[in-house]
């Protein structure tokens, strides 16, 4: 079965879940197997509450706006099924789960641990990366090479567009091109027999044209800016050759 992860993302009331704040944005986008589909679900909610003016600074959205916004009883329902059996992807995974755990749970539904499969938080993951270091999202932004320019304020929808392109560049070297260095079990078995050609066969070589040229010319500068100099690639084609 393909991977199914979803970059998920709320704004909210305030910052407290536990102390009367409630979710008033919710964004999540679909990926399978590393692939960003298309689909995606983004709602707003009425909060039925007012909203912090700190709140209001930080992602642009009052209650006016929300007038005619469903309560989340509204949507919970649509949430919890494009969330099914899927591993989130989530900056800073605590303050999401924890508004979207309220919210299910003052509706008499299940919390986000019956429903998904995991929950991967890329605060922590960042953390691990990069100690001592920034980890928000527009310093992972920066850090990766991902272009933020659209991003005026903080809403949920762009922030998991930045947010899947961050996830996909940190976890860029959990996938190996090095056959050799392939599982041992049956899996790694036949990736290795899939390169096993005749002696003697020649490869056709098809070489890039100008366009693919400069798009692989630009990932690559995105590796070096990731880590903050010349990447693996650059430096090997950099060594003398014999």
């Amino acid at each position: 079965m393909a991977a199914r992860q979803i970059v998920l993302d709320t704004e909210t009331t305030g910052l407290y879940a536990n102390q009367g704040d409630r979710l008033i944005e919710f964004a999540g986008l679909e990926m399978i197997d590393r692939r960003l589909t298309g689909k995606y679900l983004h709602v707003y909610v009425h909060p039925e509450r007012d909203i912090a003016e700190e709140a209001i600074a930080v992602h642009g959205i009052t209650l006016d706006m929300l007038a005619d916004k469903p309560k989340f009883a509204g949507v919970a329902e649509d949430i919890a099924e494009f969330l099914r059996d899927s591993e989130l992807i989530i900056h800073n995974a605590a303050f999401d789960v924890g508004f979207l755990d309220m919210e299910f749970s003052r509706i008499g539904m299940p919390k986000l641990d019956t429903v998904v499969s995991k929950v991967t938080d890329t605060v922590a993951m960042a953390r691990k990366l990069y100690p001592g270091q920034k980890v928000n999202l527009d310093a992972l932004c920066n850090r990766l090479g991902v272009d933020k320019t659209k991003r005026v304020l903080h809403g949920a929808l762009i922030d998991c567009e930045l947010l899947a392109e961050v996830y996909l560049g940190m976890t860029r070297g959990q996938f190996s091109l090095d056959v050799k260095n392939a599982d041992e079990g049956e899996s790694g078995a036949q990736a290795l027999s899939q390169f096993k050609r005749p002696v003697n066969m020649a490869f056709k070589v098809i070489g890039m044209d100008a366009e693919e040229s400069a798009a692989h010319e630009a990932y690559v500068k995105v590796l070096d800016k990731a880590v903050g100099g010349d990447s693996l690639y650059r430096q090997q084609l950099q060594e003398p050759q014999a």
